[in-house]
């Protein structure tokens, strides 16, 4: 009887062994499984799609507007801004030298702080522009973008919207001219150096000039923030941006 009672009793106690292995081997399999599966999700191929990718860069260079472009719009944006400062064209460089040759330098110093203030007016104007193009992209390759170089989303900027872009800019940099004063001061500058004897007369085209120089100056800035948002994880300020670019943080 003793034997009996031993034998159940052993059996009993084993029964509520395995169980008891066997709940806690559950709860390891499926945190297990759990965290295997987050790791899953967190790979190229997996539950992001290039939807999702496209969506995270659309944000990405809307917040270089946001945070960068919107610096511009400033008085000095661009003048004391030393990356995107407008400097002048090799044809007015010598207009630049013969100007202050004849003690005009402070009429010369005018013409380019005039440059940039055009510049600046014409950004805070055409900010919406660049908004709106920036919606309407569509990445048809947006994960060889997301792994590409630190500025490859502002590469795909420029290249699906540098020509339409200007044809909108150019206007609002030549109204931008008129609006600060500075078509005046560059007319009165063209003409006072074409005066001066020996000197070969200049036309340039300073609406174009400045109209390319602004826009790379907006390029410069959005791939400013582009890189910051690629490098920095506390640059990733929404949950979209979190998850598309931990991607490319993948070894």
């Amino acid at each position: 009887m003793f034997f009996l009672f031993l034998t159940r009793k052993i059996l009993t106690q084993t029964q509520f062994l395995m169980k008891k292995f066997t709940i806690v081997f559950t709860v390891l399999f499926l945190t297990s499984c759990a965290e295997m599966q987050q790791v899953i999700n967190q790979l190229p191929g997996t539950t992001v799609t290039d939807a999702d990718i496209a969506a995270g860069l659309r944000q990405a260079l809307d917040l270089g507007i946001q945070r960068q472009v919107s610096k511009l719009t400033a008085e000095d944006g661009f003048y004391k801004n030393e990356l995107v400062k407008i400097l002048l064209p090799e044809e007015l460089q010598k207009v630049d030298k013969g100007l202050r040759a004849v003690g005009l330098g402070s009429l010369a110093d005018q013409g380019l702080l005039l440059m940039n203030r055009a510049a600046e007016s014409a950004v805070k104007e055409a900010t919406p522009i660049f908004i709106n193009a920036i919606k309407e992209m569509r990445f048809a390759d947006a994960r060889n973008i997301l792994l590409g170089p630190d500025n490859a989303a502002t590469n795909y900027l420029i290249d699906k919207t540098q020509t339409a872009l200007y044809q909108k800019f150019q206007p609002i940099i030549q109204s931008s001219f008129a609006r600060v004063g500075a078509d005046q001061v560059w007319s009165n500058i063209i003409s006072r150096y074409n005066d001066i004897p020996l000197t070969t007369d200049v036309n340039p085209n300073l609406t174009d000039y400045v109209t390319t120089q602004a826009l790379e100056g907006v390029y410069t800035m959005i791939a400013l923030e582009e890189k910051a948002i690629r490098n920095n994880a506390a640059a990733r300020t929404t949950a979209v941006l979190q998850r598309v670019f931990s991607l490319q943080d993948q070894p």
